[in-house]
């Protein structure tokens, strides 16, 4: 079971509106989303109390897919109070994404 929540067109703005999200666009045909999924399960845990971690499926949510130019996945966006402030295509390294997440935390 993952530690991110599931968002949809309905629950979206609502979690990205406050604080700090790091938002996961994927796809279950998808090997590159397969292969980081463990890495937001872990930053999901260890940001539990500091910032949100949220999946979006881009076959059950085309319309957010579309709304935030979503051409390849997995694209991952760091949200705060709603406004994109990172984007990375592609599989990315732990690191990387928890450098834009205390970034976006300071």
């Amino acid at each position: 079971m993952s530690n991110a929540t599931t968002l949809t067109g309905a629950t979206f703005q609502n979690a990205v509106a406050n604080g700090v999200t790091l938002v996961d666009f994927w796809a279950e045909w998808c090997g590159p989303c397969r292969m980081i999924a463990p890495v937001i399960d872990e930053i999901a845990a260890e940001y539990a109390d500091k910032a949100k971690v949220g999946k979006v499926n881009v076959d059950e949510e085309p319309d957010l897919a579309t709304q935030f130019n979503v051409q390849s996945i997995p694209t991952l966006l760091v949200m705060k109070n709603g406004a994109e402030v990172k984007r990375f295509i592609g599989y990315t390294k732990k690191h990387e994404l928890a450098e834009a997440l205390n970034a976006a935390l300071a």
